[in-house]
């Protein structure tokens, strides 16, 4: 299930933030990656955990210098594991939410994800609404904005003057 979380992160950082220069790209990663890492693992695991959310993030402010445009691209990182965790309903299992605290073992946790198979259907077509809006609102069809976008992961809902419009 990737459409769902790619489409509820980016509608939420784009009502939330209304910021033109935040990277899309690497929210998507983010909002991703808690699936692919723990899926490759054969279920529910540390990414799904809030602390390694917390890591993520303390580690960017960490590395990256105050007001670079490197810190401001990574900290969509931790912003998409976190909105992964919350549209992902992780917090419906208390114990692998708050791991380490609740307790080290994982016992066979699935991915919250593959435990409404039946309800993941609607929520990929939501997922795909939501990306489908995005693409139209920020004019994703014109080949200069795509090309930017790609280049910076920047939308700015086609109103840039800087964008060269076909």
């Amino acid at each position: 299930m990737f459409l769902w979380f790619l489409g509820t992160a980016a509608i939420a950082v784009w009502f939330v933030f209304r910021d033109d220069r935040f990277d899309y790209r690497v929210l998507a990663l983010g909002a991703i990656a808690p699936d692919v890492i723990d899926g490759v693992t054969g279920g529910a695991w540390v990414m799904h955990s809030v602390v390694t959310s917390v890591v993520i993030l303390a580690v960017v402010m960490a590395v990256a210098r105050r007001g670079s445009v490197r810190r401001r691209r990574w900290l969509a990182l931790p912003i998409g594991t976190f909105f992964h965790l919350v549209f992902d309903g992780a917090f419906n299992n208390t114990r692998l939410f708050w791991w380490p605290f609740g307790g080290v073992g994982f016992h066979n946790v699935n991915l919250p994800s593959f435990d409404r198979l039946g309800l993941d259907i609607a929520l990929e077509i939501a997922g795909a609404a939501m990306l489908w809006w995005m693409w139209r609102t920020n004019n994703l069809s014109n080949p200069a904005v795509r090309a930017e976008f790609i280049r910076t992961g920047h939308l700015r809902a086609g109103t840039d003057a800087n964008v060269k419009q076909c």
